[in-house]
This record gives structure tokens, sequence and C-alpha cells, in this order.
């Protein structure tokens, strides 16, 4: 059985625009951001939902989360940032490794996720270098 594409990006073989990234956690731009500035922060150990993850994954997740929030707030001026985790095809969740959404939002924005168009690679890295900022 192949990896997930989320394996596969941890272990160095599929590209991202990473934001972060520590012993447990990997952040990186979402390829069809909700909106810009739309980050996914994952375990780097295999977990398929919150039903499978281990407490120690789960607690780095959501410090990554939190510190990564806080950057994006800082360096996009956001009106708020919805963070996002869905479990199961019938939650919406469509790569089946753990991950949370954090997603900018607008005052008056829709709450809808759909439709969502792939990022352009220039834009995806100069918000992820806005973001990264925060970290100093």
């Amino acid at each position: 059985m192949s990896e997930c594409i989320f394996c596969e990006i941890v272990h160095g073989r599929a590209p991202c625009e990473k934001v972060y990234e520590d012993d447990l956690t990997l952040a990186f731009m979402d390829i069809f951001p909700v909106s810009p500035g739309h980050v996914l922060v994952i375990p780097k150990r295999h977990a398929r939902d919150i039903f499978e993850i281990d407490a120690a994954s789960l607690a780095a997740v959501s410090r990554t989360s939190q510190q990564l929030a806080l950057c994006i707030r800082k360096a996009l001026a956001p009106d708020g940032v919805m963070v996002m985790q869905l479990n199961g095809a019938a939650a919406g969740q469509t790569v089946f490794h753990y991950h949370t959404h954090l997603i900018p939002r607008a005052e008056g924005s829709s709450l809808a996720l759909q439709p969502r168009v792939p990022g352009q690679p220039g834009e995806l890295s100069a918000l992820a270098g806005r973001i990264r900022l925060g970290l100093e």
C-alpha cells in the first residue's frame, strides 16, 4: 500500500511550501486554500484521524496550531482565524492523515469551504514567508 500524500511530504518525497517544522509536526501552505494564508498543521507520525492519533502528537499539533495562528494574525491581520479539523469522509475529510486547518477569515466572508481553487506557487511562497516572520 502506498503512503498517504502527507506522509510523502513528511519524508521529502512530495513538495510543499513549508511554514514550520519541529520534531513532531510539520506545517505547510494548503495548495487549495479557502483564503490566502490557509495553513495545514500535521503530525509527522501517521494517524488517520482523531481516533488514531497518539496524545503526544495531538498535543504537539495543538501547540503548533496556536503558534502559527498567532503568526497568521500578526502577518496577515485577518478579522479571525478558523481552526478546523475533520474526521471521516462524512465530516468532509479528504486526506486521511490527521491535520488541522488554520484559515484566515475576513468579517462578513462566507464560511463555505467550496469551491476551492489551486493557490499560485509564488503567492503561496510569499504568504508562507510572511507567516514565518512571526516565528522570529
